[in-house]
This record gives C-alpha cells, structure tokens and sequence, in this order.
C-alpha cells in the first residue's frame, strides 16, 4: 500500500467511514494480533484484545498526529491493550521500582545457532513477568528503553535493568533447554 493511500484511509477513519476502517483493519489485523498473542498466549483472548484495540484506535484515530507510522501508533495502542488486559487479571504486576543498577553496557544475547525459535519463546514464557515484559517489548518488539519505560509506566533505569536480569535469566533458560535437547 502507498503512503498516499494509507493517508487516504486514515483521513476517512477519522470521518467514521466503516469501509475505510475495514480496509485498515485488513492490513493490519495480522501483525495487531500476533503482538496481542505475544503477551496473551490465548488465541480466543488475544483476538478479543485486538479487536478492543481496533475500536479504541478507531475512536481515538483523531489523535493520530503521524510521528510515528501508523502502525507503530497502532501497535503500542495493542500492547498497552494487551497489558491491560493482564493488569486486569492480576498476571502482571507492574513494580515502580527505581532502584538503581549500575550494570554493564548492555550485553548482546546470543544464541546457538541450533535453537529453534519455539524453544526461544517458550524460554521467554518462563521468565519472571516483568522480565518477560521488558524482554517482550525491548527485543521482540524492538521499542528502546524510554519507550518500554512509558508503556509499563516504570523509569528507564528499571526498564535496563529488568532486560538486563531477564537476558541473564533467558540465558541460564536457553542453556538448560540445549542440554535438554
């Protein structure tokens, strides 16, 4: 889709044409529920969850000011959805903790070659939540620190270290599924 054509759709979103919010929805309602499953391991619940997120970004498109692409806008619309969503269910408890860490500069993680992309999710999904959280949204997602940091609502320096434990934690994880294997 050209940028001109997706300008179109946005503007007759912001008129409430349902067709243009359709054809929107079509492009981006694949990717919007892949980054509401990273977070919700439901397929029924994520779907719910995306859709929420459509209709809120729907309702809100006005305050689309074009900064960001539309579906960087979108997506943080998803996660915030998405952490909402397990706020709400007590599965995520999101600690203001601003305690100071002086850490290394931060370390690549770096995995075998052999390991499957499924074992490395699954690693993710046993990881402390709000490790799993930063680790989700800083190297899955690719949001930096400052972004992360307004999305869980928490300082930059617990966004660093909470990545940082959770790279540790993912590595020790990551090891120990290889050598079960």
């Amino acid at each position: 889709m050209t940028e001109k054509l997706q300008e179109h759709l946005i503007e007759k979103c912001m008129q409430n044409d349902s067709r243009a919010q359709m054809q929107l929805y079509d492009l981006y309602c694949k990717a919007m529920f892949n980054t509401a499953y990273n977070f919700i391991k439901d397929d029924a619940i994520a779907q719910d969850v995306m859709q929420e997120a459509f209709i809120k970004a729907f309702k809100k498109i006005g305050t689309y000011t074009g900064e960001a692409t539309f579906g960087a806008w979108l997506k943080r619309i998803v996660i915030n959805q998405s952490l909402d969503w397990l706020k709400k269910k007590k599965l995520a408890t999101v600690e203001l903790n601003e305690e100071v860490v002086h850490m290394p500069s931060e370390e690549n993680l770096e995995v075998d070659s052999d390991t499957s992309l499924a074992v490395i999710y699954k690693c993710i999904e046993e990881l402390p939540q709000k490790c799993k959280n930063v680790v989700k949204l800083y190297l899955i997602e690719g949001y930096d620190h400052q972004e992360v940091a307004q999305i869980l609502e928490i300082s930059e320096v617990a966004s660093r270290s909470q990545l940082s434990r959770g790279k540790s934690k993912l590595k020790e994880l990551l090891i120990h599924a290889n050598y079960e294997s």
